[in-house]
């Protein structure tokens, strides 16, 4: 007898231990889902700013070549020189 109330007790320990870490499980998964909500929303946010930064990147490099100044300073390579007598 004093058996099956050792057995009870240790079923009942288990299954509220069980139902404590199901529901700890639970909120760290919601926790979970909304870091990975907020991270995808920033990555989205920066990856605009990359096109947007990319396109001013890339006017201000035309601007910089046309610019008299610049090409005194830094003169265009000779590739096609190069190229030609080979």
């Amino acid at each position: 007898m004093e058996s099956l109330i050792k057995v009870d007790v240790f079923f009942f320990i288990s299954s509220v231990a069980t139902v404590v870490l199901t529901i700890l499980a639970s909120v760290l998964l919601v926790y979970l889902i909304k870091a990975g909500k907020i991270l995808y929303k920033i990555s989205k946010a920066l990856e605009d700013g990359f096109k947007d930064s990319e396109e001013f990147i890339a006017e201000l490099k035309t601007r910089l070549e046309d610019n008299i100044i610049f090409r005194i300073f830094f003169p265009p390579s000779r590739k096609s020189r190069k190229k030609s007598r080979k």
